[in-house]
């Protein structure tokens, strides 16, 4: 199939509350949208949201590698497009992934392809930071029928610990937590931090030490199987050679994979199943992701994931671009048979921050497209 037009959109989306996370509250996502229209006229749909301090691709890095890549792709056929990006896959992941999606989608991935319907279960994030405000969250999502909690740490290893104890007397069982660091200590805090904890209903550990550090996560990973509790990576992993490393080291138990840093949908459901073959568990999803990557990590975990689900990131924005949102059926993200994304026109303009389109038989920025 050969793409006739490319358009790229960036958006920025309100969130509900602001996202706490180790270094520093998200207010708003920072999106990147992706459609690829092929010359029968059928649009398919990517996305990226970019994080700084979780990713050295930037918004604006990712913005203006979409840009000037993008306009290159035009009248290339879909397998051509996929190849040209895949070229830059270990230095502008989120950007190649928001476009080889797109592409993927377009041409019909099967993995898209739910058949009659499929629910896939989510964590609930806790963002409560006081006791009364944890045990009200921590109720309330117990009563929505989550049964796997997301606990932010990473602040201060002294204070953190005691906040965990109280969320698992809280919980008396009745849940599992996942504790996720973001980078957020050093060596000698994540390990204090560990030593301090009862591992009783805590399912892993997230990334507690910077991505690069791999003398810390051998150590955290060490730690942690002397206090009975899992180790997860998240921002040291990119791609194959991270996986196999991690492997390699004894680094970790589980790891996390986004979609975005993939590279497309066959090599996210490749990694994943590479993982488990290292003897490690796979966890996908993104907290930080609008309904489009959401939606394609469902499709993804629905066939290869065999725990709670982290794509929840589509739940924290005010307003969804989308004419008809992904939406939340109790604790599950809800894949009903036929749906696909479809981006609203009017909310695209009025949460648009800057677009730019490219096609085979028009000039690089047509009347009524915004550049940025």
């Amino acid at each position: 199939m050969r793409i006739d037009r490319i358009a790229v959109h960036r958006l920025r989306l309100p969130l509900v509350i602001p996202y706490k996370l180790a270094f520093g509250p998200v207010e708003a996502f920072d999106t990147m949208l992706v459609a690829v229209t092929g010359e029968d006229g059928r649009t398919g749909w990517g996305e990226a949201t970019p994080l700084a301090g979780y990713t050295e691709e930037v918004p604006d890095v990712a913005w203006r590698f979409l840009t000037e890549e993008t306009k290159r792709l035009a009248g290339t056929t879909t397998e051509e497009a996929k190849a040209e990006l895949g070229r830059h896959v270990h230095e502008h992941p989120f950007g190649v992934t928001a476009a080889v999606t797109a592409i993927e989608m377009l041409e019909g991935h099967p993995i898209l392809d739910q058949g009659e319907g499929r629910r896939v279960p989510l964590l609930a994030i806790i963002n409560a930071m006081e006791p009364a405000a944890i045990r009200a969250e921590v109720e309330a999502r117990l009563a929505d029928g989550y049964r796997t909690l997301k606990v932010k740490v990473g602040f201060d290893p002294d204070r953190d610990a005691p906040r965990v104890a109280g969320i698992q007397a809280m919980l008396d069982g009745r849940a599992t937590i996942r504790l996720d660091g973001n980078q957020g200590y050093d060596r000698a805090g994540a390990v204090r931090f560990l030593k301090a904890l009862d591992p009783a209903a805590i399912e892993l550990v997230e990334q507690l030490c910077p991505a690069g550090d791999w003398d810390a996560a051998v150590a955290v990973a060490e730690t942690g199987r002397g206090q009975g509790i899992p180790i997860m990576l998240d921002e040291s992993i990119y791609g194959l050679e991270d996986i196999e490393r991690a492997a390699e080291l004894r680094a970790a138990t589980h790891i996390k994979l986004k979609l975005m840093k993939c590279g497309g949908l066959s090599a996210c459901a490749e990694l994943l199943e590479r993982i488990r073959a290292l003897g490690m568990e796979p966890v996908l999803g993104n907290g930080v992701a609008a309904d489009i990557g959401c939606w394609m990590e469902a499709c993804v975990a629905q066939r290869h994931i065999r725990n709670a689900g982290e794509m929840n990131g589509f739940l924290k924005p005010r307003e969804s671009v989308l004419a008809d949102p992904l939406t939340r059926d109790g604790p599950d993200v809800a894949l009903p048979k036929g749906w696909t994304p479809r981006p609203d026109p009017a909310r695209l303009d009025r949460l648009g921050v800057a677009s730019a389109a490219f096609g085979r038989t028009m000039n690089p920025l047509p009347p009524g497209e915004r550049a940025g």
